[in-house]
């Protein structure tokens, strides 16, 4: 894998950085909190997504970026003879390969489970294999012997033979639950065998009893077709007897009502013959009453006109007292829109004044409150710097000129003094510049007076404006109710011509003494005119009631006669109950008989199939047993499968792990004797993993803290080329993040020396650093700073070589560098 570029846009503290890298060492060097650390994370979060990053996925956009600004990395690189570009923001994700415009994958997983394909490395491997960084270094010397052999088992991939083995292992437990289950489903093979002969008795034994409850049955239903034939007959009998009873009673109740009929005829004929004399006396009270009513109907039309001619006679009224109201109020607004064109004018230039003054006044607030709130913020600033530098120089104090540096952990020694005398050079530049940002603060809390003075112009000339509003205000709804004025009267005056033409064609001659007159003898006549109709119809059905009277008494007389002759019938028909009950009890105890013995049949055949059944059941359990034990068969032949590869998944492990302290050795070795010239030839891994380095073939009992970390460096080289040769990927990218910390001049060129001779072995190495002296030895310079103008990290980069800019006596370990911090 090479890196070629990486854009960061808003990601931490890079609102907009570019970084070009190329083959050999790259040296990043910058302050600690620069922002160095964050390029390599955002090239892990290219690749490998919010895992990769540090923090909360809310954490990780530029805090001065806008709440909608869009965080952004943008990653080139080569690997295995294909270009990759990946975008990735917080919540899209785009790959292209070999420089192509359509995308191989687009969305925040795919791109993720593609480039951990093509790297064949999990997030774990691949930060173990191509990142080194100082905490790194060291992480086995804290371990126990155990420990340490689990990291290394985990880092190099040997985790995964323990999962596969604890895969085998938990296949192997459920093969032998199911082979618990099988057996305690299965039944015993002699009680089955039992259960077979058993069922087949009964089935023997169901069928005899069928074969007998047949022979019974056929018995049974011979004695009943014999006594049947007769039985119907005696019953065809009695029910023709009774249909002839039933006959003579519907012409019993025939007889009755048409007798009722005739009289209820004959009542009808008697009370038309009373009608007629009494509407012979209704018709001489009622000949007036058709004058009558269409007199009172010319008199109703009257009188509704006089109540309409009534209700004009009040609107017109009501209209000329709003026609006077308002012509005086059109009198009074007719001048509104000469006002209205003069208020507005006035109202205008007075806006102007105020929004100049406004202006003025606003430009003067908002300098007076800005300079304000920059003196607040350099004097909480300056008391926060106070604290911090308070805090070292009483640490440093503290711990005397035999204390271990905070920074790097060596004695101060010579330096103490120098180090407090710098310590309290900068607290007395930031009292004093405190003190002055104080008073600056105390000047600007009271308000200026020119702003006071423009702040009364500006509020005096607002009275002005909103009296002049107010009065225009009501100047435009005078000119409105103007128009709804004339517009009203125009239609008033219409509404009364209106109502002066409906009076004048309204029809006189109204006598309302003669309308109630007429209302009451209507009211009295029309209760005698509706009898008249009651009693007209009633006589014009006199003919109907006398045919209907007729036809009835010609019905009554053959219902009569047929009445006769049914009776005739009956006295001629007679049934002798004693043979009928004999014959009955006869016929019902062959049915019994022979429904009993259907019974018996039907429970025989169904004791026959029941017994079937069972016997099908038993075969099927006979089957099922046989099935199970070859199933068990089975299942045994898998478990010993299972249990020889669990032993070979150990056995196998057990030797990766043997070889694994060779190889490690043979490989921290050679890069051991590259990096001090020969000296130390050869470095080993012991039973308890501890790190022994030979000196000319023996082991070295004391090793120098320099030394010590010469040989984690390599043995953690040593790790990340195992881990790339495993996983299939040249070990061509090498990242070593703050590995300086402890050494020396001396050691730091050798290491650097070292990775220039490496170049066969890592093509690209990026080495991260706060230390200044680093750039004469690398290949290109990425300068990183923190502006706190803006906020943000600025990246500067350079090639070839630069000079120091501070000489090792001036700047040294002791003094500047300052203790281990994340970026």
């Amino acid at each position: 894998m090479q890196l070629n570029r990486v854009v960061l846009q808003n990601f931490r503290q890079h609102a907009d950085s570019r970084v070009e890298f190329g083959p050999g060492v790259t040296g990043i060097i910058g302050p600690n909190g620069a922002g160095k650390t964050t390029i390599l994370e955002a090239i892990a979060w290219a690749i490998y997504g919010n895992p990769a990053a540090r923090g909360t996925r809310d954490s990780i956009r530029f805090n001065r970026a806008g709440a909608r600004s869009g965080v952004r990395v943008e990653l080139d690189f080569d690997l295995g003879g294909h270009n990759y570009r990946v975008v990735r923001g917080l919540t899209n994700a785009e790959l292209y390969l070999d420089g192509a415009q359509n995308k191989i994958a687009d969305s925040i997983t795919g791109v993720t489970d593609v480039l951990t394909r093509r790297l064949g490395m999990t997030r774990e491997e691949f930060f173990n294999t191509y990142f080194t960084g100082q905490k790194e270094i060291s992480v086995m010397a804290a371990m126990s012997p155990t420990e340490r052999a689990q990291f290394l088992s985990r880092v190099l991939g040997y985790e995964r033979l323990r999962a596969a083995q604890e895969i085998a292992r938990d296949r192997r437990r459920a093969i032998v639950a199911e082979m618990a289950g099988l057996k305690q489903g299965m039944g015993d093979p002699e009680a089955v065998a039992r259960q077979v002969a058993e069922t087949e008795t009964r089935l023997e034994q169901a069928r005899d009893r069928a074969r007998f409850a047949q022979r019974r049955r056929d018995a049974t239903q011979t004695a009943l077709d014999e006594v049947r034939p007769r039985w119907e007959a005696a019953q065809r009998a009695r029910e023709a007897h009774q249909a002839l009873l039933a006959d003579l009673r519907v012409a019993e109740q025939e007889e009755a009502a048409e007798h009722r009929e005739v009289q209820r005829l004959e009542r009808d004929l008697a009370d038309a013959a009373s009608a007629r004399a009494e509407l012979d006396q209704l018709r001489r009270e009622l000949e007036p009453f058709a004058l009558l009513a269409s007199e009172f109907q010319r008199l109703d039309v009257l009188a509704r006109e006089e109540g309409r001619r009534r209700a004009l006679l009040e609107t017109q009224a009501a209209l000329a007292e709003d026609l006077v109201r308002l012509r005086d109020r059109r009198a009074k607004l007719e001048n509104a829109p000469t006002l209205e064109t003069e208020i507005d004018a006035a109202l205008v230039a007075k806006r102007a004044d105020f929004e100049a003054t406004d202006g003025l006044l606003e430009a003067r607030r908002t300098e007076w409150v800005r300079d304000r709130q920059e003196a607040e913020t350099k004097r909480q600033s300056l008391r926060e710097q106070y604290t911090e530098l308070k805090e070292q120089r009483d640490r440093i104090v503290s711990l005397g000129a035999e204390g271990a540096c905070p920074t790097c952990a060596r004695p101060l020694g010579d330096t103490y003094r120098a180090v407090l005398d710098l310590l309290d050079e900068q607290i007395e530049t930031v009292r004093v510049d405190g003190n002055y940002y104080k008073a600056r603060f105390e000047q600007l809390m009271e308000m200026p007076e020119d702003v006071q003075a423009l702040d009364e112009q500006r509020r005096a000339m607002s009275l002005e404006v909103s009296t002049l509003e107010r009065r225009l205000t009501k100047v435009q709804l005078a000119v409105q109710e103007l128009a709804h004025v004339e517009s009203d009267l125009a239609g008033k005056d219409e509404r009364a011509a209106q109502v002066n033409a409906e009076l004048t064609a309204i029809p006189p001659g109204y006598d309302a003494a003669r309308h109630e007159f007429l209302r009451g003898e209507l009211e009295r006549l029309t209760p005698l005119d509706a009898r008249a109709a009651r009693l007209s119809a009633q006589l014009e059905r006199v003919p109907q009631v006398e045919r209907e009277r007729a036809a009835a008494a010609e019905r009554l007389a053959s219902i009569r006669q047929r009445l006769t002759v049914l009776q005739g019938r009956r006295d001629e028909t007679t049934i002798r109950e004693s043979e009928h009950e004999a014959l009955r009890t006869e016929y019902e105890r062959a049915t019994a008989e022979a429904h009993a013995a259907e019974l018996a049949l039907v429970q025989a055949r169904g004791e026959e199939a029941s017994a079937h059944t069972a016997l099908e059941r038993a075969h099927g359990v006979a089957a099922e047993l046989a099935s199970r034990q070859r199933m068990l068969g089975e299942l045994t032949q898998r478990k010993v499968l299972h249990d020889e590869l669990d032993r070979a998944f150990t056995d196998l492990r057990t030797d990766l792990n043997f070889q694994l302290r060779p190889e490690l050795s043979e490989l921290a070795s050679g890069f051991l004797s590259d990096l001090t010239d020969g000296r130390y030839g050869e470095l080993e891994l012991d039973d308890s993993y501890n790190i022994v380095v030979l000196e000319d073939g023996l082991p070295k009992p004391v090793i120098s803290g320099g030394e010590e970390d010469l040989a984690n460096l390599v043995l953690r080289l040593a790790i990340s080329q195992m881990i790339a040769e495993r996983a299939g990927q040249p070990f061509s990218l090498l990242i070593l993040d703050e590995i300086f910390g402890s050494l020396d001049e001396a050691r730091r060129a050798n290491v650097l020396d070292l990775l220039r001779r490496l170049q066969g072995r890592f093509e690209q190495v990026i080495l991260i650093t706060h230390i200044e002296q680093v750039r004469e030895g690398v290949d290109r310079v990425i300068s990183v700073r923190y502006d706190e103008e803006t906020g943000c990290s600025v990246v500067e980069q350079q090639t070839a070589e630069l000079p120091d800019l501070f000489t090792p006596a001036v700047v040294g370990d002791e003094v500047y560098e300052e203790a281990e911090a994340g970026d």
